[in-house]
């Protein structure tokens, strides 16, 4: 096993080599000081001693296969919290949780200052059902002390058959809670709405997928016929909302942009830089509207909400958002593999990055414990929702203005 290891080992080292030749040239004939061809060719002699000793002396025997993806996985997934390798049945699942539903207890978690930290639970998800809030920070896993592990082994902790019981403690302020429930079929949370009173919308998105923008239009159709045709002012609610596909969040601002910059992105790449635009058609006719978010509102959420900002076309409400400023490529690999790489940054239209720093709110309301519903589809309270109680009086005021004017 231990030739068939270093055998492998010269393959690599050898096609490593015949191209650092191939792009040096004749810069080792003239002893220049060595180049980055040459000091890649010693990182890879030393992971070559490395997983030499590794199979000879580690106290338990490994497969060739588990260390060379081990490894595979720690390049990647030292860059960054957010870049990982994708086996195949992790690359299935990151399919799926943008189309359709995985298997897991419907978390979205993320690296903050080095602590694993939830971002957001999922609408009527069992972490949401058991109280796990965005802030939490996850301490172990069925038992197991998670400091030190890397990202996706506690995500892949966290994954498992549905029906099947898992453990989550999470660290909240000073206090450690237990949390016990099962894993489950998620499915990936679309959009809900509800008419407040005759002339008030509200259109709630708990995560972005390929199909948002498309419900979120009909949500809009819908309540604007069971308002006799026009709706006076519209309140987006993307708190705990943790983000998703790029493209829909781009094409959810597009719904009630007429012109105008959405986003820009930076990267190496010329596919990593990238400008999305608005086209001409506001589905609210320029009707009054209010954003809400929250600390759990991230990424999507926030290319949303900063494009909305900077356009002066919504009102933001709430706290400061989760600050993801990074996009992420999915990059198929063979036999059903993908690596997720962080590719680029992402800008508002003002040319801000949020990474780190979030999306402040032009109106500052704290969270009203409890809201917004755990359920997608439940109970819109805005007499007890602080954060929604802002958001309609705003609506309310400037229905007064405008009527005011008129007279």
């Amino acid at each position: 096993m231990l030739l068939k290891t270093r055998a492998i080992l010269v393959v690599v080292v050898g096609t490593i080599l015949g191209l650092s030749l191939s792009l040096s040239g004749g810069l080792l004939a003239d002893r220049h000081p060595p180049d980055n061809d040459e000091l890649a060719l010693e990182q890879v002699r030393l992971l070559a001693e490395v997983l030499q000793r590794v199979k000879h002396d580690y106290v338990e025997q490994i497969e060739d296969s588990v260390l060379f993806e081990n490894a595979i996985r720690g390049m990647v997934g030292d860059l960054d919290p957010h870049s990982q390798y994708l086996d195949a049945d992790e690359y299935r699942d990151i399919r799926i949780s943008t189309t359709g539903s995985y298997t897991g207890i419907g978390i979205e978690v993320g690296e903050k200052d080095g602590v694993i930290t939830v971002i957001s639970p999922m609408a009527d998800s069992p972490a949401a059902r058991s109280g796990i809030r965005g802030g939490d920070q996850i301490v172990a896993v069925d038992g197991v002390v998670i400091e030190g592990k890397s990202l996706h082994e506690i995500i892949g902790r966290m994954r498992g058959r549905a029906g099947s019981k898992i453990s989550v403690t999470i660290r909240r302020e000073e206090e450690a809670i237990l949390h016990e429930m099962r894993r489950e079929k998620i499915r990936v949370a679309s959009v809900h709405h509800k008419l407040l009173g005759p002339a008030y919308g509200y259109v709630r998105v708990s995560q972005f997928s390929e199909t948002t923008a498309r419900e979120l239009s009909r949500a809009v159709d819908a309540m604007q016929d069971d308002s006799d045709g026009l709706l006076e002012g519209l309140v987006l609610d993307l708190r705990n909302n943790p983000g998703g596909v790029l493209d829909a969040a781009v094409d959810v601002s597009d719904l009630f942009l007429n012109s105008g910059v959405i986003v820009t992105a930076e990267g190496r790449t010329s596919d990593s830089r990238f400008r999305r635009s608005a086209h001409r058609g506001d589905v609210l006719d320029g009707a009054e509207l209010i954003v809400l978010v929250n600390q759990g509102s991230a990424s999507a959420s926030e290319i949303v909400a900063g494009a909305l900002q900077d356009h002066g076309r919504a009102v933001i409400v709430g706290t400061p958002t989760f600050g993801k400023g990074l996009v992420q490529t999915v990059m198929p690999l063979s036999k059903g593999r993908a690596i997720k790489l962080t590719t680029s940054r992402y800008y508002t239209p003002s040319g801000d990055s949020i990474h780190e720093t979030g999306i402040t709110p032009d109106l500052f309301v704290e969270d009203t414990p409890g809201f917004p519903d755990l359920s997608l589809a439940g109970i819109v309270n805005q007499r007890k929702d602080g954060q929604l109680f802002a958001a309609v009086e705003r609506l309310q005021k400037s229905q007064r203005v405008m009527h005011s004017k008129a007279l």
